[in-house]
């Protein structure tokens, strides 16, 4: 994938419902905070920062370091090195559902914004180290 240069306000004002759009805000901010870079499109995907994946199979591409997506049924939050990495911070983070490398939030102000942001940072620090053997990544933006 790759970034599509599309307005980020723009995908944001088109989210719906309205929760969407307002969590939306509060984590392109709080995602540029942990990043330290601006937010940009991929798609229907809001990701800041950029790198490169390969798996042992020769699957490959790009993505944002960290990334977010605001669907109609939950924001969905793209965690590269997956959920069972942060089993402890789930577990106090508030409502919420998972899958492999997604974890699915139906309303911000219901989950804990302190345990989410160390999920980010733990994640970020995850990606900038490379990955592992079953996928390496390289920073590239």
């Amino acid at each position: 994938m790759k970034p599509t240069g599309d307005d980020v306000a723009g995908l944001i004002a088109r989210s719906s419902p309205a929760v969407r759009r307002r969590d939306a805000e509060t984590l392109t901010a709080l995602m540029q905070e942990v990043t330290g870079r601006e937010p940009q499109t991929w798609g229907t995907i809001i990701g800041f920062g950029s790198c490169h994946y390969r798996y042992p199979t020769g699957t490959e591409g790009d993505s944002g370091l960290l990334g977010f997506a605001p669907r109609k049924a939950a924001t969905t939050i793209y965690l590269f090195d997956g959920v069972g990495a942060h089993t402890e911070a789930l577990a106090k983070l508030g409502p919420h559902t998972t899958g492999v490398g997604c974890l699915y939030i139906k309303d911000l102000e219901q989950i804990d914004l302190d345990v989410l942001r160390g999920i980010l940072e733990r994640s970020l620090a995850w990606v900038e180290a490379g990955g592992t053997a079953e996928v390496q990544l390289t920073v590239t933006g």
